[in-house]
């Protein structure tokens, strides 16, 4: 304590004291110094705070003194203590107010306010302030660190959105997530392939723009529900931006938030097309297999019926010797039974029991042959042109049924086109890689590719999806059977190839075969038939059929022909006759009769123990192809109904 203020009278004394106690109980350091730069009053506080020893705090006692003890001991940093001193000594004799955070070597941090007090001098207040700045320090730090966390998440929520586009890009559908007000906000790269769309901006993406007004309105049920919480799948034609249609199925998924409302919906849409042409190519094999089924059952009985009915007819047709008025009922009977008898055979097509007789075929001379018939049978005003490559075209195919289905396919465009139309075929070959080819259900390799189109009324969408069925037609009745097209595509995937159609009502149509290529071979030439009669005697001959009148029809043929004729009814009967009745020098038998001993067997009893050598059978079921017996010997085969030319044509082909 200072002389002065101990000299102060006692009541003087004590409020001093009291005023000093209350001074040292403020948590902040306190003096106040007078315009000499002296100390007037001062706090414990602040002696504690900047580490001043006590005895240097006393009234008067100079604030250089506190400067020069701080200065001195580095509480300013580094570099000249008196110029320290200097500069701030310099600003208290300003007097001016300021605040400052201040650091001392311990770590301390001190906010110094100091403040003139008008008449009495300067007033400074030291606050401890560390905590706070090491709380801040602390949360910058965390934030920091917290700033560091989400910008790596960021990063890596970043790097899983582009490797999940990566991934949806990828995969060959559309892909989309559109919010509870159907607005998009996400596609993926689908869009822009399929119609052009910009992926980085999917909200300005109008479903009904892209669709189309009538798609759209289609398919609003479907979204509908799905908004409405209940996942909807779907299938619908679209057009693409490059003009294609395709046939597309979409399935939405609602996404259903917390609360059980719906959030936002999912997308994803695939092209089907090729699916929906599998199924089509299935259901028209099934039909054709079904088809095949009942004719098996009805062809035998229908071509009996006919050989009796033909057979009959041709020997009156003979004997009439001529006569006009008997040629007017028999020839107009004739050409109707013969009419049924090539419907019968058409249709035994379908079962896959025609045989084809495939071989190496120039496409171009075939095609130019056909059109040499049929410019004849044409309107003169209808033009029809072949554009072909000048090289050959050769396709392993079956000539005359492939010359067959192109006539169908030109009488098709014939009686589609107007008077002054034209008809174009084109020939060409084409290499079909793996995508090309699996669109059309074949392997991948060169093909020949034919096109018949016209400029006619063509097809809408329900008649272009059914042109392939059996005896569906748009002719009038009596100007089509409903067969032509059916034929040609059983004969098409037969050969191995296949058949597309592309048609629009008033634009024409369009119809694209492709046949497997093939390297050129030399053409084998063909089997003369005979078709005379022999009044020589050519032997005894054995006829098995169990059909009474058939037997009775073929046996005449057979004595025509030269023969002597025994007769049985069953297989097992023509066993015993076989067995009992040496000099046989031919079997005709029917293939399927009732009991054990069918046609097969009997030809091979025939062959072996018995040793005949000439054996036919005849079927209203089979093709004319051989058929092996047990000793691999091959048995030739006239299907029925036939002509007694037929039947000396295919004896002169077993006897040679």
């Amino acid at each position: 304590m200072t002389d002065s203020i101990a000299n102060l009278p006692d009541s003087r004394f004590k409020r001093y004291e009291s005023l000093q106690a209350a001074l040292n109980l403020i948590d902040q350091g306190f003096t106040l110094i007078d315009s000499n730069l002296g100390l007037v009053a001062w706090n414990s506080t602040f002696l504690r705070l900047l580490d001043f020893p006590a005895e240097m705090a006393y009234v008067g006692a100079p604030f250089e003194s506190f400067i020069r003890f701080n200065a001195l001991r580095g509480d300013y940093g580094s570099g000249d203590p008196q110029a320290h001193i200097d500069a701030r000594m310099a600003a208290a004799r300003a007097f001016t107010e300021h605040q400052i955070e201040r650091t001392r070597p311990d770590g301390t941090v001190l906010l110094v306010r100091g403040l003139p007090v008008p008449e009495h001098g300067f007033v400074t207040l030291y606050s401890d302030i560390s905590d706070q700045r090491r709380a801040q320090a602390q949360i910058l730090k965390q934030n920091q660190t917290l700033e560091t966390h989400v910008a790596e998440r960021t990063a890596e929520l970043r790097r899983s959105e582009a490797q999940m586009r990566l991934i949806t890009d990828s995969i060959p559908a559309l892909i989309a997530y559109s919010d509870r007000d159907r607005i998009y906000r996400y596609i993926n790269r689908g869009y822009q392939d399929w119609f052009g769309l910009d992926p980085a901006a999917p909200g300005k993406v109008s479903a009904k723009e892209f669709l189309g007004a009538d798609t759209f309105a289609g398919i609003r049920p479907y979204v509908t529900q799905a908004f409405a919480g209940a996942a909807s799948t779907f299938e619908y034609e679209i057009q693409r931006i490059d003009g294609s249609r395709v046939t597309a199925r979409t399935t939405l998924i609602p996404e259903i938030s917390a609360n059980g409302k719906v959030a936002g919906c999912f997308e994803l849409t695939f092209d089907i097309s090729a699916e929906k042409r599998a199924q089509d190519l299935l259901i028209q094999a099934r039909k054709m297999e079904a088809l095949g089924q009942l004719t098996g059952g009805l062809a035998h009985d229908f071509n009996n019926i006919l050989t009796v009915i033909i057979g009959n007819l041709s020997v009156l047709d003979e004997a009439s010797g001529g006569k006009q008025a008997v040629a007017d009922f028999v020839k107009p009977a004739l050409d109707a039974a013969r009419r049924g008898a090539g419907l019968i055979k058409a249709l035994q097509s379908f079962s896959r029991r025609q045989p084809l007789q495939a071989r190496a075929v120039d496409i171009v001379p075939l095609l130019e042959a056909g059109i040499g018939l049929l410019r004849s049978s044409l309107p003169e005003n209808l033009q029809i042109e072949l554009t072909a490559a000048a090289t050959p075209l050769w396709a392993w195919v079956d000539a005359d049924q492939l010359q067959q289905a192109l006539l169908n396919l030109i009488f098709n465009a014939r009686d589609a086109s107007p008077a002054a139309g034209r008809i174009s075929l084109c020939a060409s070959a084409s290499l079909l890689d793996g995508a090309q080819a699996a669109d059309r259900q074949l392997t991948p390799g060169p093909y020949i590719c034919i096109e018949v189109s016209d400029q006619g009324s063509g097809m809408d969408a329900q008649t272009l999806a059914r042109v392939f069925e059996p005896f569906f037609t748009t002719k009038r009745p009596g100007l089509g059977t409903g067969l032509g097209l059916a034929m040609v595509h059983d004969f098409i995937q037969q050969s191995g190839g296949a058949i597309a159609i592309k048609s629009r009502q008033g634009q024409g149509t369009e119809v694209a075969l492709w046949l497997p290529a093939c390297a050129a071979e030399a053409e084998q030439p063909l089997l003369a038939a005979a078709a005379g009669t022999s009044s020589a005697s050519r032997g005894l001959a054995l006829l098995v059929e169990d059909e009474a009148e058939v037997r009775k029809v073929v046996r005449r043929m057979l004595r025509e022909l030269g023969f002597a004729v025994i007769e049985a009814g069953s297989g097992s009967e023509a066993m015993q006759i076989l067995e009992q009745t040496p000099g046989i020098a031919l079997l005709l038998s029917d293939m399927v009769m009732p009991g054990e001993v069918d046609g097969r067997a009997l030809a091979a009893y025939a062959s072996d123990p018995i040793g005949l050598q000439q054996i036919l059978l005849m079927s209203g079921y089979a093709p004319e192809q051989p058929e092996q017996h047990g000793q691999g010997s091959l048995v030739p085969i006239l299907s029925k109904p036939f002509t007694r030319a037929q039947l000396a044509a295919k004896l002169e082909e077993i006897s040679s």
